[in-house]
């Protein structure tokens, strides 16, 4: 599993090669590639000055607050887990049979945050 997203106590951590991984992987989620520009928009960066964190951030990686948003845009590409606080399908009262049906669903509606954020 590419990007190790951590925790060190209230704070998550994410490496700059994760980050710069996960720009590409949401874009082939969304099926176009994204800019640094486009990351700052996700990350809720103000432009231009945002696209140049972004870079930055390439290198050595976001932390806090970014990098817990990182976590939750990532759903939208199958290549990262869904954290626990978002798996509500492997619940008791959830038919085995339709979870993988309710997981497609959740990352489809991330992968159409993703797109609304950018427009």
């Amino acid at each position: 599993m590419r990007f190790t997203l951590w925790d060190i106590g209230e704070q998550a951590i994410v490496t700059g090669k994760e980050f710069k991984q996960l720009r590409i992987d949401l874009g082939e989620a969304i099926g176009r590639p994204l800019t640094a520009a486009d990351m700052a928009k996700l990350c809720g960066l103000p432009l231009p000055a945002g696209a140049d964190t972004v870079r930055r951030w390439e290198v050595r990686g976001p932390t806090g607050p970014v990098a817990e948003r990182l976590r939750v845009l990532a759903m939208a590409s199958e290549r990262y887990p869904i954290p626990d606080k978002f798996n509500v399908f492997d619940r008791h009262d959830i038919d085995a049979k339709e979870r993988p049906a309710r997981r497609a669903e959740l990352r489809d509606r991330m992968r159409d945050e993703v797109r609304e954020r950018l427009d």
